[in-house]
Formats: structure tokens, C-alpha cells, sequence
């Protein structure tokens, strides 16, 4: 039996993603509809592009609706409030020295569901995240990226807001 990749996420990343498919199943869902309606009373199916984009806008949501019941089945939230601060975990934020920039950078180690690196949320299973996960304050980390390697000291481990 195959086992199920568990998602891990924080309880903000879950309640977003309950939000997203309650809006596509409640609201997008009959918007899409009725424009499907609106473009039948129209006549010719044939050549009709409404007709043909609002089926197309149905198929994305449905699909959409399938990976988010998907996700969601196979949850595990991260209790914010049970982190151990001593070492870094999904759920809390890192204060780091970029030795390569020469500049603290902050991150919030999160899901991989829930990564948003223009946000400052990075995943636990990206190379930066992975890298960080275990360690403590004051210790080195070299990561191996796209760029090349980029090297962090660890300055600050707290909860994730």
C-alpha cells in the first residue's frame, strides 16, 4: 500500500484553503453556471465563445475543487503554540544573517502548500527550509540553491504570528 504524503501546514494555511473552497463551491460555482446559462440562451453552441469559456472557466474550478478536497483530506496542522522554540520547526519564523548579502533576512517556515517566498514564507521542503529544520540559534548553515551556495547564521527562532 502506497502511504499518503501528509500536507503539513499551519492553522492560518489551512483556514485559507477552507476559505478558497468554500468561496468556489458556494460562489464561483453558481457564477459559472449562470454565465453558462446566459451564453445557451444565445442560440448556436457551435460558435459561441462565451459558451465555450464559461465551460472552460467550469473545468478549472471543478479540477481546482478536486485538489484543494485532495489536500485537505491529508492535512496535518502545526499547532503554533505547541513550537519548541529551542530549535526551528514548520510553524515558526527565523531571523537569519545572509553572509553572502550581508543582511538579516526573516522567514516563516511553513508547508509546502502554503510557500510564499515574495511573503517571507518558505517551505520545509525547499532547500533554504529543509536546511533549517533541527537547528538552533547560532549555529552555520551552508545551502546548496539555484544561485549557488549561500550560507546563513541562525539568529532568532520565534513563533510564527
Amino acid at each position: 500500500m502506497v502511504e499518503t504524503k501528509k500536507n503539513i501546514m499551519t492553522f492560518a494555511g489551512l483556514k485559507a484553503l477552507e476559505d478558497e473552497l468554500f468561496d468556489l463551491k458556494v460562489n464561483r460555482r453558481q457564477e459559472v453556471a449562470q454565465k453558462i446559462k446566459e451564453a445557451r440562451e444565445q442560440g448556436d453552441l457551435s460558435e459561441n465563445a462565451e459558451y465555450d469559456a464559461a465551460k472552460d472557466e467550469q473545468r478549472d474550478i471543478e479540477a481546482r475543487i478536486e485538489e484543494l478536497e485532495k489536500l485537505l483530506k491529508n492535512v496535518e496542522v502545526v499547532d503554533e503554540d505547541e513550537v519548541e522554540l529551542d530549535k526551528i520547526s514548520v510553524g515558526c519564523k527565523v531571523r537569519l544573517y545572509d553572509a553572502e548579502f550581508d543582511e538579516e533576512v526573516e522567514y516563516s517556515i511553513v508547508g509546502s502548500t502554503e510557500a510564499d517566498s515574495l511573503n517571507g514564507k518558505i517551505s520545509n521542503e525547499s532547500p533554504v527550509g529543509a536546511a533549517l529544520l533541527g537547528r538552533k540559534i547560532g549555529e552555520t548553515i551552508e545551502v546548496e540553491t539555484q544561485a549557488g551556495v549561500a550560507m546563513y547564521k541562525i539568529l532568532e527562532i520565534q513563533k510564527a504570528n
